[in-house]
C-alpha cells in the first residue's frame, strides 16, 4: 500500500537537515587554540547558506575533557574555553533568530569522576551519594587474588571496572576511566537527572541528541559476558532489563512536555529494539545505530582488523534500516565525531574525492529519514595522515593502542599506524578548513588537533567560491529535499540488491516517483535500469548524463537523480 499526502506522519524534525558541530574543532576566536561558541555564532550565516535547520552541539559543558566533553563535570555550566553562559544564550538566540533548532548532546550513562557527585561518592562511602554510582568489591580467586567483580571490558580498552583503594571496592567505568557509570536503579539519580533536562529544555532548546542511553540498565546480577565477543559486556548492557522502563519515565517527565526531537544513539542496537523505542508509543523518536559503520569491523578482531565491505551487504543493512521500522523513523548518518571522515572510509579521498563526497551527499539526503550532516563532510574533508600517538587525543583510540603495547600484543605505534589512520575518531575532530591561511583560517594560535594538510585546497572559501564544488552540491540537495516531500516521506524499495557496484533505489509517495543511482566504484559501470528510461534527469555529480534510455553508463562514482 503506497503512503498518500493526506496520511503522513508529519513532524518537523522529520522535514529537517541536522548538521552536527563539534566545538572545539569549529572556529576558535580566542587564539587559545580550541573552538568556542562565539565561533560557532560568527558562522552561523554560512549554515544557514548550507540550508540546515538543526545544529546538533557536542558537549558543551563543564568538563576536564578527558573524553572531549563526554566527562560532565557540572551539567548547568558552560565549559570555560567555550565561553560562559551569556555565550550559549546569545547563541540560542541568534539560532532561532534564523529559523534553525538547536539540540544539546545529553550524556547521562556517566559523569566525569571529578562531578561534585562522584567526588562525594568517593570521599564518603557511607553517604548518599555512594549509590549514584555502581560500586561493587569485586571477585577472588582461589590464590586469594583480589580482581574485578566481572569480566566486562570498558569500550576505551582494558577491564569496565577501576580499584578504589581507599574503600576497597571497584567502580564501573563502561568508558574511559575518568567516567564512572551512574547507577539509573537508583531513583534520586534518574530524578536528578530529569531536572536537568527540564532545565535545559525551559531555558530553550529544542531537543538531545542522547549519548549510548541503551547502556542505562544494567542486570544487578553483573554476570559474565563472552570473552570472544567484540566488546565484552555490552551483551548485557546494550538493553538491559529496565531500559525501556527509563526511557518511558525520561520522554514522560522531560521532552514529552515540549515540541523536541530525541535521537538516541544506541550502540549495537537491533532493528527489532529500534522498532520498540520510536514507534507509535515508543519513548523515543529517532535511534542512531551502529550495524551500517560497523561492517568493515571483523567479527572476532572488531577494531583491530578492517575488512572490506561488499556492497551488496552494505545495501542490505541500509535496506532493512530503510524498510523494517514499521512507525518508527530513520536517523541517517555516515559519519559523526565517532567515525572516520566519510569520504576516506565509502569514497575515494585522492583522485575521485570530488565524486565519490558527492555520491555519499547524494545518499545520505535521498534515504528515507532525517538526515545527519557532520562538520566539513560538506567540502569533502577527509582523514589525517597520523605518524604518532603523540599527535592525537582520542581516548578510545590511545586507550587501545597503549592497552595492546602494554599487555604485549603489539610492539608500537608504527605496527597499527596504517589501521589507526583509518579508525581514529580524531580523523572526524580535526579542525575545521575555512580558507588556505595558517591554521586553515580555524585559530590564531596553536590548534588542540593538527590540521589536515590539505587545507590548502579543501577549504569552505574555496568551495563557496566554486559553483561545482561539493559545498554547492549538497546545497542543492539540501534544497531539494526542503522542496520535494516524496524524498522525505516516500517509501524506500531497493534496485539491483545483488550488483557489486551500483546501489539504486526508489522513493515513491502517491503518484511521484524519484529513482537514485550511485556508481559506488572507481571503475566506469554500465547498467540496464528500466526504471529511469520515461524518467527526468534532475540532479547528478557530473552534469547532465547523456544517457536517453535504460541503458546507463556510469562514470566512476556517478551520481544520478531521476523523477518519473
Amino acid at each position: 500500500m503506497t503512503s498518500s499526502q493526506s496520511d503522513l506522519d508529519r513532524r518537523w524534525w522529520k522535514e529537517a537537515v541536522v548538521y552536527q558541530i563539534y566545538p572545539q574543532s569549529f572556529d576558535d576566536t580566542t587564539g587559545d587554540g580550541i573552538g568556542d561558541l562565539q565561533g560557532i555564532l560568527d558562522r552561523l550565516d554560512y549554515l544557514d547558506e548550507l540550508g540546515v535547520d538543526v545544529l546538533w552541539l557536542n558537549p558543551v559543558y563543564d568538563s576536564p575533557h578527558h573524553d572531549d566533553g563526554y566527562d560532565v563535570r557540572d551539567y548547568r555550566a558552560i565549559r570555560e574555553a567555550y565561553g560562559d553562559m551569556d555565550d550559549w544564550n546569545e547563541l540560542l538566540e541568534a539560532v532561532h533568530d534564523r529559523g534553525m533548532k538547536l539540540i544539546m548532546d545529553l550524556v547521562v550513562n556517566h559523569t566525569s569522576d571529578e562531578h561534585a557527585w562522584f567526588v562525594e561518592a568517593r570521599e564518603t562511602p557511607d553517604g548518599e551519594y555512594r549509590d549514584y554510582y555502581v560500586w561493587r568489591e569485586g571477585e577472588t580467586d582461589a590464590d586469594g587474588n583480589r580482581g574485578p567483580p566481572n569480566n566486562w571490558e570498558s569500550g576505551f580498552g582494558g577491564s569496565a571496572w577501576e580499584y578504589d583503594e581507599p574503600s576497597g571496592e571497584y567502580y564501573l567505568h563502561l568508558f574511559d576511566v575518568h567516567q564512572p557509570d551512574l547507577n539509573w536503579e537508583n531513583p534520586t539519580v534518574r530524578e536528578e537527572v530529569y531536572d536537568m533536562m527540564r532545565w535545559w529544555l525551559e531555558k530553550g532548546i529544542d531537543g538531545f541528541r542522547m549519548d549510548v542511553v541503551n547502556v542505562l540498565s544494567k542486570p544487578q546480577e553483573f554476570p559474565d559476558d563472552d570473552p570472544n565477543r567484540g566488546w565484552v559486556g555490552m551483551g548485557h548492557v546494550s538493553d538491559g532489563p529496565r531500559l525501556d522502563e527509563f526511557l518511558g519515565e525520561m520522554a514522560t517527565e522531560t521532552f514529552d512536555r515540549h515540541e523536541t526531537m530525541s535521537v538516541a544513539e544506541m550502540p549495537e542496537a537491533t532493528l527489532e529494539q529500534a522498532r520498540r523505542l520510536t514507534g507509535v508509543d515508543g519513548p523515543l523518536d529517532m535511534v542512531l545505530h551502529f550495524e551500517h559503520v560497523t561492517l568493515d569491523y571483523h567479527d572476532e578482531d572488531g577494531w583491530w582488523t578492517v575488512r572490506d565491505i561488499p556492497l551488496p551487504e552494505f545495501k542490505r543493512v541500509i535496506t532493512r534500516w530503510q524498510t523494517g521500522l514499521d512507525e518508527g523513523w530513520n536517523a541517517v548518518y555516515l559519519g559523526n565525531h565517532d567515525q572516520p571522515r566519510i569520504v576516506s572510509r565509502f569514497g575515494d579521498d585522492d583522485e575521485f574525492r570530488y565524486e565519490s563526497a558527492t555520491l555519499l551527499a547524494t545518499l545520505l539526503l535521498t534515504l528515507r529519514g532525517t538526515p545527519f550532516l557532520f562538520q566539513g563532510d560538506e567540502i569533502g574533508m577527509s582523514n589525517y595522515p597520523f605518524e604518532s600517538l603523540e599527535e592525537m587525543a582520542d581516548a578510545q583510540t590511545l586507550g587501545n593502542v597503549e592497552t595492546a603495547i602494554a599487555e604485549g600484543r603489539i610492539d608500537d605505534f608504527e605496527e597499527v599506524k596504517e589501521l589507526v589512520r583509518y579508525r581514529s575518531r580524531d580523523n572526524a575532530r580535526t579542525p575545521m578548513q575555512w580558507d588556505d591561511s595558517e591554521h586553515a583560517g580555524f585559530t590564531d594560535g596553536d590548534p588542540w588537533l593538527p590540521v589536515n594538510p590539505n587545507y590548502a585546497e579543501v577549504n569552505v572559501a574555496a568551495a563557496r567560491a566554486d559553483p561545482d564544488s561539493v559545498f554547492h552540491y549538497y546545497r542543492r540537495l539540501v534544497d531539494l529535499r526542503h522542496d520535494e516531500e516524496t524524498l522525505v516521506y516516500g517509501e524506500y524499495d531497493l534496485l539491483l540488491p545483488d550488483h557489486e557496484r551500483v546501489f539504486a533505489y526508489t522513493r515513491t509517495l502517491g503518484d511521484d516517483r524519484w529513482v537514485v543511482v550511485l556508481n559506488v566504484a572507481a571503475e566506469p559501470t554500465r547498467v540496464d535500469l528500466p526504471k529511469v528510461a520515461a524518467a527526468d534527469f534532475v540532479v547528478g555529480n557530473d552534469g547532465r548524463p547523456d544517457d536517453a534510455d535504460e541503458r546507463l553508463d556510469l562514470r566512476p562514482y556517478e551520481a544520478r537523480v531521476y523523477r518519473g
